[in-house]
């Protein structure tokens, strides 16, 4: 599946059902002691060790949720799609394979529709997201507009950070959505970005969710980074 600006894209439940909680504007003033860690949103076996595997799967209470910042994704990011085109990320389908229930082709082909997307590369710095299609850049600036907590069938649940666009260029998306498995402020490893231009309609789509990892990483780094989760 191919993504343009003009499209929403969204993470995959795992053979679930999305139901949605109210909208959620997390408090910046919380005093709190949360946990972050990550919460398991999407139908893929990529696994990270940052703390309490309940909250890595989804088992969370609300008031360990809190609201997070663009700085918290700020950098030079690649997406990970042309590397499962041109064939890097075959010893990642290979060790998914080992230990899941899928071939290596069938892993390839399912994240062939997961990853896909035409915007290559993504810089994010203060409010601004600049998005790259064929190094043509669309720039856009962001501000906070809360956080949705999303419900899954199996009765997991997940939190979907969302910025809505205060400026920039006309094509450039009205909103954007982060999923990295956390439920509270820390430097993001990688992410999952979803964008377009109505926020409710964002969170429903269940096929695409483009990936992104640090632009400095090989091929061959954002391989083993896979295959050490």
């Amino acid at each position: 599946m191919q993504q343009t600006f003009a499209k929403c894209v969204a993470a995959v439940a795992t053979g679930a059902l999305l139901v949605l909680s109210a909208p959620a504007f997390a408090q910046s003033d919380s005093t709190h002691d949360h946990d972050h860690d990550h919460s398991e949103e999407h139908d893929h076996s990529e696994k990270h060790d940052h703390g309490d595997d309940k909250v890595y799967k989804g088992y969370f209470e609300d008031d360990q949720i809190e609201d997070r910042t663009l700085s918290d994704w700020e950098g030079d990011w690649q997406s990970v799609y042309p590397l499962l085109q041109d064939g890097t990320l075959d010893p990642v389908m290979a060790h998914k394979a080992e230990h899941g229930d899928k071939t290596a082709a069938e892993y390839t082909d399912y994240y062939k529709t997961g990853y896909a997307t035409e915007v290559d590369r993504i810089l994010i710095k203060g409010d601004s997201v600049t998005f790259f299609e064929d190094g043509t850049p669309l720039q856009g600036r962001y501000a906070n507009d809360g956080y949705e907590v999303l419900t899954y069938k199996a009765g997991n649940r997940g939190v979907r950070y969302i910025f809505e666009k205060s400026g920039g260029d006309a094509g450039a998306p009205a909103f954007i959505q982060f999923s990295d498995h956390a439920i509270a402020p820390q430097d993001a490893g990688h992410f999952h970005l979803y964008w377009g231009d109505d926020r409710a309609k964002l969170l429903e789509e269940v096929t695409n969710w483009p990936t992104y990892y640090p632009a400095e990483l090989s091929g061959e780094d954002v391989a083993e980074e896979m295959m050490a989760h």
